[in-house]
């Protein structure tokens, strides 16, 4: 029996995903929840994992083919896999095959990133299961060779259950939930089972995981000690270009995934949030003094201290000092809604383009927590292996062209964001300091926000603020 495995939506609105890579091939046996092929979505790279157990059959798309979502491209022969895993009950399989209770599946709810098609297992296999034992339980008048298939089917599938026990133990009725919310809650520790969904037909949001963890997280997730520390989230060089045969004086290439998305969000943004940008040079000699001083802090042991970590403590005292700065227009209800947290998004250039991933309540963090939160989210962008939930729900975003030895820019916003911070190079300059004429660290800040929610004298206090703590960053003990 062939099974067609289609291109799944993530949730997320998109309709197309480009298939980076194959981990199967025609004639190998899969499993379920085994991961088939990696795929690009607008948003991110995410693993596929098959729903059933079998072998496969055919591949519909090469690698690089962009695919609509709903699409199969995948096909795998069940049967073959349940023969496979049965030899000793040849007739069993071809019994339980037929039920029809694997159809539901193409409702909506099919798994699209790594770790979401285990579980899913329970749902198929419970009611083979419970279907076995009423055939067998309801033929006892039959002769014995009647009997026996009945049995034999209900062992083969028990037999196929015991290889697959933490699934059955699953309650039956699995909690339903969109892929990114299921990865936010796998992030969070939270057991999707023990969540109260507000969603529309019991879905659960990303609001209700919040809810779940948010009495348990004095500490939060995003502190764990078991990893050292990634290098500073400072967006890192592309890799360098292919070679370019001689003779050729133009190259074409295909604007998909993460380019395409990028470009039509700064488009729209551009566009739609008037951008009033401001600047501020600064003497930085101070902080980047007491960046020396922390490494060798017990405290901030293990983890990675930087610049950037000190200047994201900055923002985020500058906009606890001026909280108008963090809101977002609502066109439709005609309404500024003032966010209470802060999602912090550090811009991060990868081999696939500009991502901007965020860190969670970031207001609420201690400087360790803050440290360990944005090493996590460096490394996970610089492994590709961001997803789509962790690039959503942003308020304010910095931005680090003086990795790249550039001194100031004018960045665009991140759409329904209200603010964006350039980070520019540090580096000795002349510098007035006491009278005189000396060699200073001095870096140039530019703070780009949607004048429909800020106006010129909130935009500049939070620059100034942010400057005058750099300047002087005893401040963050004394404002914050």
């Amino acid at each position: 029996m062939i099974r067609e495995f289609k291109m799944p939506d993530v949730g997320e609105g998109l309709t197309e995903a480009e298939i980076l890579k194959w981990y199967v091939q025609p004639g190998d046996t899969v499993t379920d929840g085994q991961a088939v092929c990696e795929v690009e979505t607008a948003k991110a790279a995410v693993e596929l994992p098959i729903p059933y157990d079998g072998v496969v059959h055919a591949l519909h798309f090469p690698e690089g083919a962009t695919v609509d979502v709903g699409a199969s491209i995948i096909a795998v022969d069940v049967a073959a896999g349940g023969g496979a895993a049965e030899p000793e009950a040849p007739h069993a399989e071809p019994q339980a095959a037929p039920e029809p209770e694997p159809e539901p599946e193409p409702e909506g709810r099919q798994p699209v990133l790594v770790g979401y098609g285990v579980a899913r297992s329970s749902t198929k296999r419970r009611p083979r299961k419970q279907a076995a034992a009423a055939q067998a339980a309801a033929a006892p008048g039959p002769a014995a060779p009647a009997t026996a298939a009945p049995a034999a089917a209900a062992a083969a599938i028990q037999t196929e259950m015991n290889g697959h026990g933490p699934a059955a133990a699953v309650p039956a009725p699995r909690p339903l939930a969109k892929p990114p919310v299921r990865k936010l809650a796998k992030d969070l520790g939270v057991d999707l089972t023990q969540v109260t969904p507000t969603g529309p037909d019991g879905i659960i949001t990303r609001e209700d995981v919040h809810a779940a963890v948010a009495p348990v997280q004095a500490p939060p997730a995003h502190v764990t000690p078991a990893a050292p520390a990634a290098p500073a989230p400072e967006p890192e060089a592309p890799a360098a270009p292919t070679a370019v045969p001689s003779g050729v004086r133009e190259t074409r290439i295909p604007i998909k995934g993460v380019r395409k998305a990028t470009a039509a969000a700064m488009v729209g943004s551009a566009f739609t949030a008037p951008h009033v940008t401001e600047f501020v040079t600064v003497d930085v000699t101070r902080t980047m003094r007491l960046v020396e001083e922390l490494k060798s802090d017990k405290d901030m042991a293990g983890l990675r201290v930087n610049p950037l970590l000190l200047i994201a403590k900055a923002l985020l005292v500058a906009i606890k000092r001026n909280p108008d700065v963090n809101a977002s227009w609502h066109e439709a209800d005609q309404e500024i809604v003032r966010k209470e947290y802060v999602n912090l998004g550090i811009a991060a250039a990868t081999p696939r383009g500009l991502i901007v991933p965020n860190v969670k309540d970031a207001h609420a963090m201690t400087l360790p927590q803050l440290a360990q939160a944005l090493a996590e989210l460096v490394a996970t962008a610089r492994e590709g292996k961001t997803t789509p939930a962790a690039m959503q729900g942003g308020t304010v975003t910095i931005t680090n062209v003086g990795v790249f030895g550039v001194d100031t820019g004018t960045p665009i916003l991140n759409p329904g964001e209200s603010a964006i911070l350039a980070v520019g190079a540090i580096k000795p300059q002349p510098w007035v300091h006491k009278g005189k004429v000396k060699p200073r660290q001095v870096t140039t800040l530019a703070l780009s926000f949607d004048h429909r929610l800020v106006d010129g004298e909130l935009g500049s206090k939070v620059l100034a603020d942010v400057a005058a703590i750099l300047e002087r960053p005893k401040r963050l003990i004394t404002w914050a």
